[in-house]
């Protein structure tokens, strides 16, 4: 799958103002860069560091006044496939230590909050069929509603509410999946058919491989929305907090944002 991205952000500041972006896809074996092109209004400071577990970059920007944002790309998905019902759960002592930090609380995240429901709703499954389960439990009992949340929506709130957007969704389904000691993180993607068109979120889990030797991650999405057939990675985090698209250390205000992934002809 080769995917085509332009995104647009503008942001006005009244003082110089230090800016994380995270938005560029990130290279890495799983996708392939065919093409690639940032622009950004002038700025006193533009460099770039690595993001969390050497997945994609942040860019740090110092600028005041108008910041504009220009991003354009062409993606190639190489993703393997498989079917994560089909696969184990790897054992906690097996796991490798990048993704221990997966298994525990954070921000938006209060996974131990969990483990009576997993247990109750999903403690007959194991492994890839729980996780699928579970991301099917999401999807069929959740509304996906704009506007619903904001930045102090966790993930305790959200199964409360029963609605939310992509970033809930995935918030969910990362407490459920640590809940039952199986590493989940936030992964933020580009996808085609999201609807509305926006940067996506969706949960990515840790299991081990069918021939019993080592493990990976899986995307995992209950929206619905995007197979992992065709998402391109950005970042990933605990949560949400870890892999903002735009983070500013002072006030800046939206004046637009745009985004456009398509299927290349």
């Amino acid at each position: 799958m080769t995917l085509d991205l332009h995104i647009t952000l503008t942001y006005d500041m009244d003082v110089p103002t230090d800016i994380l972006l995270q938005v560029e896809a990130a290279a890495i074996p799983e996708q392939r860069i065919e093409w690639a092109h940032i622009e950004a209004s002038r700025c006193e400071h533009f460099v770039r560091v690595a993001a969390l577990d050497g997945i994609g970059d942040r860019i740090w920007l110092r600028t005041s006044g108008r910041l504009s944002i220009d991003y354009r790309a062409r993606m190639t998905v190489l993703r393997d496939l498989v079917d994560v019902a089909t696969l184990p759960q790897m054992p906690l002592h097996q796991l490798p230590g990048e993704t221990v930090q997966y298994l525990f609380d954070s921000h938006y995240c209060p996974a131990t909050k969990f483990h009576s429901f997993v247990d109750t709703e999903f403690g007959e499954l194991q492994g890839g069929a729980r996780i699928a389960a579970m991301r099917d439990w999401i999807t069929e009992h959740f509304v996906y509603q704009s506007g619903s949340s904001d930045g102090t929506t966790t993930a305790l709130d959200s199964f409360v509410m029963r609605h939310g957007v992509c970033r809930d969704y995935a918030h969910v389904m990362i407490v459920l999946a640590r809940a039952c000691s199986i590493p989940a993180r936030f992964a933020s993607v580009y996808a085609p058919d999201v609807t509305p068109p926006d940067f996506h979120a969706v949960a990515e889990v840790f299991l081990a491989d069918p021939s019993g030797v080592g493990g990976s991650w899986h995307l995992i999405d209950p929206t619905g929305m995007a197979s992992a057939a065709d998402m391109v990675k950005i970042g990933v985090g605990r949560d949400a907090l870890d892999v903002a698209f735009l983070t500013a250390f002072g006030t800046v205000e939206l004046v637009e944002q745009n985004v456009s992934v398509t299927r290349a002809d």
